[in-house]
């Protein structure tokens, strides 16, 4: 027995023998990810072959070191029911590939899979969550990692290894069309949603990638993947922290951003990825590249052999369809890169496959398990009952409950399901989805009618439509419009070869997610125009937004007399929306983000600096909705407010009471104000929130703890250490201010 196969040596020493018996071919193959694995296999019935590009890229790498999206499933892979792999033939499928790639490896070395799961797996019957602005809106950390075991659990029965999730990315302009794969635009809710989902990912044994690192939502102009103009304070403020969070959570990989900063692409940036990522942060997992950003870097490096050996150095571990990591051998021959510097990941990534038993483990025995199999609707609908914010309710409309017998439900959001499910999305039936429409007529009290009318399309007026939703109104008791925005990837849109919509392009039912950057950040003209139109009416109106981002909702809100914001809410997001509505729940979402009024005030986040108070000579310069506001149909106090200064930081205590006559779930939130130190503070900044279920007058008392680490400005190594002696503190829920009080000399 070889001292690799010796299953009693611990994974890293197992790999070390492994490597010190490999070719330079053998190892370059182990870092390359170059396939699509979609386009790997063609389905005939229930039978699979095996790609010529498949088997020639085996034979290239003399094996394979990982293999990305075998189970994808959604209009760029162009995979569906009768031509991608369903989970009843999900074992046969996996089995085919690894065997091959075993059989072909000169140590029958098997190969890892990696899968898309930013808000559940994008596979064929895969379980899907709320999108992770609908996460951050939540404030339940704790509930979010229950989701992603469940998700685990799914990924774990198909041999997934490495699931890549959309965890480090903060929403800090609306313009861009990834807002919605972001937690919030405030790194403390954002890092604890991040070590959240990571957690309960690896629970299950499947390995995290957490992306994307670092800065990709300080975009210009709103525009994926532009640059990040910003400076190292701002970088460890409000990008790092969710990094940070996850590696201390133990995440087993980071995937490497698109966009550069002050002039250095992240995927070149040695600064960034070892000596903060690994050197500050303690990382010791792989380094994955984004699809096809090795190649990019071309754009500083003259070609793909130059770009490889930048990457490389830099610390990227593992390409991602790129040729530029296929060149790495090359590289070495020619003396542009050292055999050593290729060793470094390669064992990296050996000793992953060591720990994750794929040596012994390498085939799968049964079939991936359904959704219901890993508990996924359940979690999926907790979610989303949490994800809703209730921003307006006036005349007490909200919650319906048996106040209207006639109901009329209208828009084009409310019997489409894909609108609610967000980017990278698969293909999901209609009976695994419930839509707004469905769910008014189940959760529908005894004698409430609900009827339905489209009213207009998703970006264009139809006036047969709207004249049908105008008369279904007329004879209502109260109008319940559900509009926003749509990341639908199944209405004819067109990709770019990293698989991002193509700018410009979209389809008519997709104006959010991956490549769809907006100038305007307003829904679509034709839903605005059929608000305006049932407004007038003088009816109750109840306006739905489902959307991926912030969007101006101001002339929408006045038009309405409340108005539920919902966050892409997922396939259960029908149901959840309608017991909020009804009042079977009651609303306990809070803004992960800042609303503005206009496109002009972005950025509107909350937590900006003191150096110039925000004006304009033509509009008021606060947003339409900040950061933490959200509603519910009972009211709450804050009381009893205790600071007591403890070794190593603060704690407060508080009371929190439930003064309404419904049970409700109060969010409350400590905010902090620096108020000396030389650097220019934020105007607050959130330290500690949780979450709160009271009965109606029911009291409970809660505490937060603080350390001097995080009430004091971030330290940044090599510079003079900036402390602060005085403090404001603020207990907030939601639009309510509770408390305000001082605290100096810690």
């Amino acid at each position: 027995m070889e001292a690799y196969q010796n299953t009693a040596l611990s994974p890293e020493e197992r790999a070390k023998d492994l490597l010190g018996r490999m070719t330079l071919k053998e190892k370059v193959g182990q870092l390359n990810q170059r396939l699509y694995g979609f386009r790997i296999y063609e389905r005939q019935g229930e039978e699979f072959t095996l790609t010529d590009e498949f088997k020639e890229e085996v034979e290239r790498m003399g094996g394979l070191g990982g293999l990305y999206g075998l189970y994808r499933a959604d209009p760029w892979a162009d995979k569906d029911e009768k031509t991608g792999i369903v989970p009843e033939l999900s074992a046969k499928a996996y089995n085919m590939v690894q065997h091959y790639v075993m059989e072909h490896s000169r140590f029958g070395i098997p190969m890892m899979m990696s899968s898309e799961c930013p808000h559940g797996h994008q596979a064929l019957g895969g379980g899907l969550l709320p999108v992770n602005l609908a996460a951050g809106a939540t404030f339940d950390p704790a509930l979010l990692s229950e989701g992603y075991k469940a998700c685990g659990k799914q990924l774990k029965s198909g041999h997934v290894e490495l699931a890549l999730m959309s965890a480090l990315d903060m929403a800090r302009d609306p313009r861009w069309g990834r807002s919605e794969e972001c937690y919030s635009e405030d790194p403390c809710l954002a890092a604890a949603m991040a070590k959240a989902a990571v957690t309960g990912m690896q629970s299950t044994g499947v390995g995290s990638v957490a992306k994307h690192f670092c800065a990709q939502g300080e975009t210009t102009g709103g525009v994926n993947a532009s640059a990040a103009r910003i400076g190292e304070r701002e970088l460890r403020e409000i990008h790092f922290p969710s990094a940070k969070a996850c590696c201390e959570a133990g995440v087993e990989g980071i995937m490497a951003a698109y966009n550069e900063i002050d002039g250095v692409y992240c995927h070149r940036n040695a600064w960034l990825l070892r000596d903060v990522l690994r050197g500050e942060m303690g990382f010791d997992g792989i380094v994955m590249a984004d699809g096809l950003a090795v190649d990019f870097l071309k754009n500083t490096e003259g070609d793909t052999l130059h770009a490889a050996v930048a990457a490389r150095k830099a610390g990227v571990d593992v390409s991602l369809w790129d040729e530029a990591f296929g060149r790495l051998g090359e590289a070495v021959d020619q003396g542009l890169l050292e055999e050593s510097q290729i060793d470094e990941a390669v064992l990296r990534v050996l000793k992953l496959k060591f720990e994750k038993g794929l040596f012994e483990h390498p085939y799968m025995e049964e079939n991936m398990l359904s959704p219901e199999e890993a508990g996924i609707p359940e979690v999926s609908l907790a979610l989303a009952r949490e994800s809703a914010v209730l921003l307006k309710n006036e005349k007490t409309v909200l919650p319906l409950a048996k106040k209207y017998k006639k109901v009329a439900v209208i828009g084009y959001h409310a019997a489409d399901r894909y609108c609610m499910l967000g980017d990278y999305t698969p293909p999901v039936p209609e009976s695994e989805c419930v839509t707004v429409l469905q769910g008014m007529k189940q959760e529908a009290p005894d004698g409430v009618k609900v009827s339905y009318a489209m009213g207009s399309g998703f970006s264009e007026a139809d006036e047969h439509e709207k004249a049908k939703a105008m008369a279904l109104a007329e004879e209502s008791d109260v109008i319940v419009a559900v509009v926003g925005g749509s990341s639908s990837r199944f209405g004819g849109a067109v990709f770019d070869a990293n698989g991002a919509a193509s700018k410009g392009t979209g389809s008519r039912s997709m104006d959010c997610g991956e490549g769809m950057d907006t100038a305007k950040v307003h829904i679509p003209a034709a839903q605005e125009e059929l608000i305006a139109a049932l407004a007038r009416l003088g009816k109750p109106l109840v306006t739905v937004v489902i959307a991926g981002r912030a969007y101006c909702i101001e002339k929408i809100e006045n038009a309405s007399d409340a108005v539920l914001y919902a966050f892409y809410p997922g396939p259960m997001g029908g149901r959840a929306v309608a017991e909020l509505l009804y009042g079977s729940s009651n609303p306990s979402g809070r803004l992960p983000v800042s609303m503005p009024r206009h496109v002009g005030q972005i950025p509107v986040c909350y937590n900006y600096r003191t150096s110039v108070a925000p004006a304009y000579c033509d509009m008021t310069s606060q947003p339409l909705h900040t950061f933490g506001e959200g509603r519910s149909y009972t009211t709450f106090t804050g009381s009893d407010v205790s600071v007591t200064k403890e070794e190593n930081g603060i704690s407060v205590s508080f009371t929190v009471e439930n003064t309404g006559n419904m049970a409700g779930t109060s969010v409350p939130c400590l905010y902090v104000r620096k108020r000396s130190g030389g650097v220019v503070a934020r105007i607050k900044e959130l330290k500690a929130f949780t979450r709160i279920a009271l009965a109606p007058g029911e009291k409970k008392e809660a505490v937060f703890h603080l350390t001097k680490e995080e009430l004091n400005f971030v330290q940044i190594p090599g510079k003079p250490e900036v402390i602060c002696h005085e403090y404001e503190l603020m207990l907030e829920d939601g639009a309510e201010k509770w408390w305000t009080g001082n605290v100096t000399e810690m």
